[in-house]
């Protein structure tokens, strides 16, 4: 069986879909005043990705900016 675990972040909102973000595996990605935070433009386009290209089947990963 092959699986794929996209971690939640912490502070998913509104924003703009820019197209960057960081796909950190097995840990917490935070800015310098450890927010977790992504848009839901970004989180979706980072899960479509996933689902259309898998880079981390087998794996836990999150997605943060």
């Amino acid at each position: 069986m092959q699986w794929t675990f996209l971690n939640p972040t912490i502070v998913i909102q509104p924003g703009e879909r820019t197209g960057y973000y960081h796909t950190p595996l097995d840990q917490l990605l935070t800015d310098a005043q450890g927010n977790n935070t992504i848009s839901y433009e970004d989180y979706a386009v980072a899960l479509v990705n996933e689902l259309e290209q898998p880079q981390h089947v087998g794996r836990r990963f999150g997605v943060a900016y």
